[in-house]
């Protein structure tokens, strides 16, 4: 069976490995979904508390969470993150060091 495009974009977001980020649109372009970085976004938001999928790994393009600044998630997100060494300058991630580029 072909797997529904939220399998694809999990199986994508789990593969990112620890130290390493992607964005939105990229993790879309590689689930087959160019263009709807929105449906990973609505996607991880549906994601139960206790998944095991690495959410805190998709930032936006620009290198920032996309939670409202200083919100819990916001914390939480960035907590995870820097627990994994990526470093934030002024809220953003320098995705030149931290972007994850498969194969």
């Amino acid at each position: 069976m072909k797997p529904t495009y939220q399998e694809r974009i999990w199986q994508v977001i789990h593969a990112i490995p620890a130290g390493k980020v992607s964005t939105y649109g990229a993790v879309a372009t590689m689930a087959g979904l160019p263009r709807q970085a929105r449906a990973v976004g609505r996607c991880l938001s549906q994601l139960p508390g206790d998944s095991k999928i690495p959410w805190h790994r998709v930032i936006n393009a620009q290198g920032k969470i996309s939670f409202p600044l200083e919100s819990e998630r916001f914390c939480r997100q960035k907590n995870l993150l820097e627990e994994e060494l990526i470093i934030f300058s002024n809220n953003r991630v320098n995705l030149k060091q931290f972007l994850w580029r498969p194969g």
